[in-house]
C-alpha cells in the first residue's frame, strides 16, 4: 500500500478542561495536515472513556474486591452478553489525576506519549436507573489494579470504555464446561446466570487460598467444583487436570479463563489433544504470571 494522498489528517493533543466533578481532566485533539504521512493499517478505535468516581467498595472474600463505580457519564452504557469486558483507566504512578488518553498508532498513549494505567475487567453489574457499574477485582500482593482497589474510596476518580465482546450463548448445546481461576469468577457467576437452565453446567475453579471460595448464582443444573492451588505448586495444574478428565462431545461448549499460560495449556489440549472444534470452544488470557503490574 503505497503512501496517503495530500491532505492526510494528523492528530494532535490539545489540553482539556478537568470533568466537573470528577477530577478527569479530558484531552482533545485538533485536526491538522500533512501531505507526507505514510499509510499504516489502524485498528478500530475502542469506546471513547467515561468519567466516573468510586461510590463503595465491598470484600466479597479476603482476595475479591467489588468496586462500585458511578457518574452520569454511564449513562446508555450497555452489556449484551456474558463475560464481556471494560477497560478500567486509573491514575497514573505518583498522582490522584485520571487523564483520558488518546488512540493514536493502535494504542492509548498520554499526552507527553506515555502509556496510561489501563486494565480490563468484567462488568459484572451494569444498574442503568443507578448509573452504576461493579467491578470485581483480585487483590494479592502487587499489582496496579489491585493496589488501587485495596486503597480506593468514594470519590476517587476513574474512567471505563467498552463494552468490549461478550459470550454469545449456544442455546443449543448438549452441555457447558466452565473454567478459571480467581480472575474469572465474575464472569463464571454471569455465565452461571445466562446459561440455559435446563443445559448441564460443569464449572471448575482454581484459587490460590481456600478462603478464596464464595457462594456463585444459583443454577438448577450446574456443578462447581473449587481447587485449591497447592503451596509452591505449579498454577493451572489442577485446573488443567480437571478439565482434562472432563467428557466432551459433540454438542459441548467450552469456555475458559485465567492466566495466560495456563489458558495456552488448555488451548493445546483441547484442540491439539482431543481435536475440539475451535468453535465449541472460547479461551481467553486474563493476566500473565510474573508480569509486574498486572
Amino acid at each position: 500500500m503505497g503512501a496517503r494522498s495530500s491532505g492526510t489528517r494528523i492528530l494532535r493533543y490539545l489540553p482539556g478542561p478537568v470533568h466537573p466533578g470528577t477530577g478527569i481532566k479530558v484531552t482533545t485533539l485538533s485536526p491538522m495536515s500533512d501531505s507526507s504521512s505514510a499509510a499504516t493499517r489502524v485498528r478500530r478505535e475502542p469506546p471513547p472513556f467515561r468519567p466516573v468516581h468510586v461510590r463503595a467498595v465491598e470484600y466479597r472474600t479476603p482476595h475479591l474486591a467489588r468496586v462500585t463505580l458511578a457518574g452520569p457519564e454511564l449513562a446508555g452504557l450497555a452489556v449484551e452478553h456474558p463475560a464481556a469486558s471494560v477497560r478500567l483507566l486509573l491514575p497514573s504512578p505518583g498522582t490522584e489525576e485520571v487523564v483520558v488518553p488518546t488512540w493514536k498508532d493502535n494504542e492509548f498513549l498520554l499526552p507527553g506519549g506515555e502509556r496510561p494505567v489501563i486494565r480490563t475487567f468484567t462488568p459484572r453489574r451494569v444498574d442503568p436507573a443507578g448509573l452504576e457499574l461493579d467491578l470485581e477485582i483480585v487483590i494479592h500482593e502487587s499489582g496496579v489494579a489491585s493496589g488501587w482497589a485495596a486503597s480506593a474510596k468514594p470519590g476517587d476518580p476513574a474512567a471505563v470504555s467498552g463494552p468490549g465482546r461478550g459470550y454469545v450463548v449456544d442455546h443449543d448445546a448438549s452441555a457447558f464446561l466452565l473454567a478459571g481461576d480467581e480472575s474469572a469468577i465474575p464472569a463464571i457467576s454471569q455465565l452461571l446466570e445466562a446459561l440455559p437452565a435446563a443445559t448441564p453446567v460443569r464449572a471448575h475453579i482454581e484459587v490460590a487460598h481456600p478462603d478464596a471460595r464464595l457462594a456463585l448464582p444459583d443454577h438448577p443444573r450446574a456443578t462447581v467444583a473449587w481447587w485449591d492451588l497447592p503451596a509452591g505448586g505449579p498454577r493451572g495444574e489442577a485446573l488443567v487436570g480437571a478439565v482434562g478428565r472432563s467428557q466432551l462431545d459433540s454438542g459441548s461448549r467450552v469456555w475458559a479463563a485465567g492466566e495466560a499460560a495456563t489458558m495456552q495449556r488448555l488451548r493445546r489440549h483441547l484442540f491439539d489433544d482431543r481435536g475440539l472444534p475451535r468453535v465449541q470452544a472460547t479461551v481467553r488470557g486474563y493476566w500473565k504470571s510474573g508480569r509486574r503490574g498486572t
